[in-house]
């Protein structure tokens, strides 16, 4: 009994270990992982993307000439025009130009009659303008003298001109044409004015009169600067007399002498007249056809105390029309109304005016032909 007990466990044994050692190398099912919902395990992983890319071998064309071309001096042509320095931007803006205009009229053995005469007018203009982002500064100097010469007669005046504008504006923002302002401006002649065929007593000088206007205000300028409108609800203007016996009959508005019975100046005449009122200025250009342009320059003022509402006006009118580079035509016109010029004064003996004259309007039209040239 015993060796059949011996012999089993010794079949048994082999066979036991056998099982454990087939069980033992399966693989066993993880147990499911219960993720937590507050935190989650993660783990970082670097990735690296290599990217290749596959260069094309360049190839020239075979029509393409790689070699040094000869270099023949015969073919090479000189600089036409000189060398040009470069030139550092400017802020300013200049225009100058000059021009002579003249007519002429000739009689020989003429029945009608009439006398031979020939006229110039000379002209000298000048501008600066200055512009840096929302700033502007314009600049302007007008000069213009004029001659007239007839068989038989000495040499009149025609055109006496001297005019200098300035204005200084600022605006907000790079979009709007209103500009926050301030102008001066500045009128005078160069010599003597007379009431033709007297040439004994001069009726105007240079200084006699001169004005000077200066006032801040508001202008409105468009892109193209073809068209100016300045408004000025205070505006100074001095009137200067510096001719004595003109500021002594109180020519121009300014204070006349106080005499005395038999024509004694008791108190000398003033040389200065000073207002202060409302200015309205107004400039435009117009191109009406090719080669012909319309100019306007319009002035307004208004004294606030000595006659608010009695309105001095300065217009002027200018029509050019263009020839060619440097020929061109000009027609224009000026009406005058100064409430201080008076004109028909009536003096006694003594040199006392009985009447002192009435305002009147003024005008002035000049045609001429000549030449205009620009620098």
């Amino acid at each position: 009994m015993k060796r059949i007990a011996s012999k089993l466990l010794k079949c048994l044994f082999p066979l036991l270990f056998l099982v454990t050692f087939i069980c033992n190398g399966q693989d066993t099912i993880p147990a499911p992982i219960i993720v937590d919902s507050v935190t989650v395990d993660s783990i970082v992983v670097d990735t690296i993307v290599i990217r290749r890319t596959v260069d094309k071998i360049y190839s020239p064309r075979k029509d393409v000439n790689l070699q040094i071309p000869n270099i023949d001096f015969k073919k090479t042509k000189t600089l036409q025009k000189g060398f040009q320095r470069f030139r550092v931007p400017s802020f300013w803006e200049t225009e100058n130009s000059f021009g002579i205009n003249i007519s002429e009229v000739a009689f020989v053995n003429w029945n009608a009659g009439g006398d031979n005469a020939v006229s110039g007018l000379g002209f000298l203009k000048f501008a600066r303008k200055y512009k840096f982002s929302n700033f502007q500064w314009d600049n302007n100097l007008e000069l213009r003298y004029g001659l007239n010469a007839q068989e038989g007669r000495k040499l009149r005046k025609t055109e006496d001109v001297i005019r200098l504008s300035s204005n200084l504006g600022f605006k907000k923002s790079n979009t709007s044409n209103w500009f926050y302002s301030v102008q001066l401006n500045f009128n005078t002649q160069f010599s003597n004015g007379y009431k033709y065929p007297d040439r004994d007593a001069p009726i105007s000088r240079f200084m006699a009169p001169g004005y000077l206007l200066f006032g801040a205000g508001t202008s409105y300028i468009t892109k193209d600067e073809k068209f100016n409108l300045y408004l000025s609800p205070l505006t100074q203007k001095s009137t200067f007399v510096l001719d004595q016996d003109l500021a002594d009959n109180g020519s121009f508005g300014v204070q006349e002498a106080i005499l005395d019975a038999d024509g004694n100046i008791i108190t000398p005449g003033e040389n200065h007249l000073l207002e202060l009122g409302i200015l309205i200025t107004n400039n435009f250009n117009i191109n009406v056809a090719d080669n012909i342009e319309l100019k306007s320059r319009l002035n307004l003022y208004t004294d606030y105390i000595k006659s608010f509402g009695n309105v001095d006006v300065d217009w002027e009118l200018t029509l050019n029309m263009k020839v060619n580079k440097f020929i061109s035509t000009s027609l224009g016109t000026q009406m005058i109304y100064d409430d201080d010029i008076l004109f028909d004064i009536v003096k006694n003996d003594n040199g006392t005016i009985v009447n002192p004259g009435v305002p009147k309007i003024q005008f002035k039209q000049v045609l001429g032909v000549g030449i205009l040239y620009g620098f």
